[in-house]
């Protein structure tokens, strides 16, 4: 970052191609909808660009660039509707992460790792906002409970409890719609 604050403009490019493809997922995750998450993906790197000459290197650039991501995010939820009616559940037709078959695999098998694979991301859509977030962050992008923290801009602790409700809401929520799943057959 301290590169392209300075004018290499290869050094932006770089940066982009490491984090546009989590940092998209990030948004599409918290909100569902592609199109949203496209405009505050462009937006993000937006600021980025705009924030070059002031940059500061008191955090991990990720955790800066997660930090604006954040920010965009709550701001965007606070214009539109209240932080507990945030999610959506994702679309039934969305396969952009359909779980591939092992080799192992029967196709029984397969059919049942898809169905488990919609209902965890059902669940995760009924996360509350700030539990979908440190898990996703946790999980799906591999920081840990203190770069969540700095992120988020909450306390350790904080952090530490969202993602473990959220660990304990998923297994719970998993667990009913599967045995209804299962009574329905």
């Amino acid at each position: 970052m301290h590169q392209y604050a300075q004018g290499d403009h290869k050094a932006f490019e770089q940066l982009y191609s490491k984090h546009k493809g989590p940092l998209y997922r990030y948004f599409v995750r918290q909100i569902g909808d592609k199109t949203l998450a496209e405009d505050l993906y462009q937006e993000t790197w937006g600021r980025v660009i705009k924030a070059a000459s002031s940059y500061q290197s008191q955090a991990k650039f990720t955790t800066w660039l997660y930090r604006i991501a954040h920010n965009l995010l709550i701001d965007h939820v606070r214009a539109l509707k209240p932080v507990d009616n945030f999610s959506d559940v994702f679309a039934e037709g969305q396969d952009s992460d359909a779980v591939l078959p092992s080799d192992n695999s029967s196709p029984h098998a397969y059919a049942e790792e898809q169905i488990k694979a919609s209902l965890l991301k059902r669940c995760i859509a009924l996360l509350p906002q700030v539990q979908k977030e440190a898990f996703l962050l946790n999980i799906e992008m591999g920081f840990t409970a203190a770069a969540i923290a700095e992120i988020a801009g909450v306390g350790l602790e904080a952090v530490k409890s969202r993602i473990r409700y959220a660990n304990q809401g998923l297994r719970e929520c998993v667990s009913a719609k599967w045995q209804d799943q299962s009574d329905e057959r």
